[in-house]
């Protein structure tokens, strides 16, 4: 048996959703989550972690990663930097945005946007909800 992803958008994915858990064979695993991150939501991401990384606000000099790191845990999220095996440059390990679901990455690019606007970062795309403006 192969596996299938199915996205619950309305009755007739459920039904068939059901109609593959009622033919499942023994010992078949069935899981149901969030759908995670699109694309486009992780390209708005860096593109936002970029122009934050060009405004240096507070006079960080962090690379990409820092601070996406650094938003994911102010969010909460458990993110943690090793040393090397070098011993020289530290490296992030703890939880990755591909985990995230739309929602959580949602919440990631609001809180982007309201560090950045206390620390007047200047967008390189405008914020949706200042295009009407």
């Amino acid at each position: 048996m192969r596996g299938q992803t199915i996205i619950l958008r309305g009755p007739s994915q459920r039904l068939l959703a059901k109609g593959m858990v009622d033919n499942a064979p023994l010992d078949a695993v069935v899981n149901v989550k969030m759908m995670t991150r699109t694309n486009e939501q992780n390209a708005k991401m860096w593109a936002m972690i970029s122009d934050v990384m060009r405004a240096q606000p507070e006079g960080r000099r962090w690379i990409g990663e820092t601070w996406k790191c650094a938003f994911m845990h102010h969010l909460g999220w458990q993110v943690q930097f090793c040393p090397s095996l070098e011993g020289n440059d530290p490296f992030p390990v703890g939880y990755g945005t591909s985990r995230l679901n739309k929602s959580q990455m949602s919440d990631l690019i609001e809180c982007i946007y309201e560090y950045s606007s206390r620390h007047d970062v200047r967008w390189s795309e405008p914020h949706p909800d200042l295009e009407a403006v």
